[in-house]
């Protein structure tokens, strides 16, 4: 059974950090690509950032490119999004998501493509 789980949201104030994981199990996720989304209440849910399960090819949302990093260490299966310089706006719930990619075909930014979320992080920016 595919789980992904993620961990590490909190609350933080503006212009803080936090460091969001997404550890993957119940299969070997070499042909997938690990995306980041996020809804905030009352929004509907939005693209943040994507990338190769082994952190390559990585894509970022306008809203959090510069602040926020995908990376990933492949040893435990685990995927990161480090977020700088938060604002209030970056409030939501995030979610951890993968995508079974055909070889170099995969949509980055298109929720419904992706076949396995997590539950979700909250991430609260204080003004």
């Amino acid at each position: 059974q595919v789980q992904l789980v993620e961990s590490g949201g909190g609350l933080v104030q503006t212009g803080g950090s936090l460091r969001l994981s997404c550890t993957a199990s119940g299969r070997a996720f070499s042909d997938y690509v690990a995306g980041w989304f996020r809804q905030a209440p009352g929004k509907e849910r939005e693209f943040v950032a994507a990338a190769l399960w082994d952190g390559a090819s990585t894509h970022y949302s306008n809203s959090v490119k510069g602040r926020f990093t995908l990376s990933s260490d492949n040893a435990k299966n685990t995927v990161y999004l480090q977020m700088n310089s938060l604002k209030p706006e970056d409030t939501a719930v995030y979610y951890c998501a993968a995508q079974r990619r055909y070889g170099s075909t995969w949509y980055p930014s298109e929720g419904y493509k992706y076949d396995y979320w997590g539950q979700g992080t909250q991430v609260t920016v204080s003004s």
